[in-house]
């Protein structure tokens, strides 16, 4: 494998590399603007793997660093899968000292189950407590 590396903080994200995914390739923020992607970063925990210096997978945390995560926005390069990639930011995500004593750690997807049940990720324990207000278009609806 090509000079891996893994950097944490929007200062260090190519933003335009993340904007180019979510809006043109993934299935849930099609369409989101620059802005939006951009102003998302700033207020999350930014995690990017890169080789050769180019960044080739993202992902990003939603906390308050003590009791909530919501992992969002996560996806490698097609040139760069099945390398353990997806698994590496992962393992460095789960091992920070905020994310060990995190009490409820959650995400969203549509068919990475078994990627993150390695990771001790599982159905709701009580679906019945969990609600929602879900607006998966606000991106192309609301303005900035």
């Amino acid at each position: 494998m090509a000079d891996v590396s893994i950097k944490t903080g929007k200062e260090n994200m190519d933003v335009t590399v993340i904007h180019r995914f979510l809006s043109e390739d993934s299935y849930w923020a099609r369409g989101i603007s620059y802005e939006w992607v951009d102003h998302s970063l700033a207020n999350s925990f930014c995690v990017g793997v890169f080789a050769d210096g180019q960044q080739v997978a993202f992902g990003r945390v939603i906390t308050d660093y003590y009791t909530f995560g919501w992992f969002a926005d996560f996806f490698v390069l097609p040139a760069h899968r099945g390398k353990g990639i997806s698994k590496m930011i992962l393992s460095f995500i789960l091992e920070q000292p905020w994310s060990l004593r995190l009490r409820r750690k959650m995400l969203g997807t549509l068919d990475a189950h078994e990627l993150y049940r390695q990771f001790q990720f599982q159905d709701l324990a009580d679906p019945g407590r969990i609600m929602e207000i879900y607006n998966p278009n606000a991106h192309l609806e609301v303005g900035e």
